[in-house]
């Protein structure tokens, strides 16, 4: 995949973490940036759906039998710790 240079200006404080965690991970700053990137695109992208999911449910709400027995299926089948 074609890589392009982007710059981002940080504060020093930011970047001597993000060393730090880069030498620790046996890794680069910029590895460590792409991987924060796609953290925030990807935790964007569940908080979207999540909230297509609630404005499901505000449509359409749960049948109320339904959930009781999901409930009592989860009571009855929940592991002992």
């Amino acid at each position: 995949m074609a890589r392009r240079e982007v710059l981002v200006q940080l504060d020093d404080d930011l970047v001597e973490q993000l060393d730090k965690l880069a030498a620790s991970l046996g890794t680069s700053r910029s590895e460590l940036m792409r991987r924060g990137a796609q953290a925030v695109l990807d935790a964007e992208r569940l908080t979207g759906a999540d909230r297509q999911l609630r404005a499901a449910y505000r449509r359409q709400p749960a049948d109320p039998a339904l959930v009781q027995a999901a409930r009592r299926l989860a009571a009855e089948t929940v592991p002992a710790w």
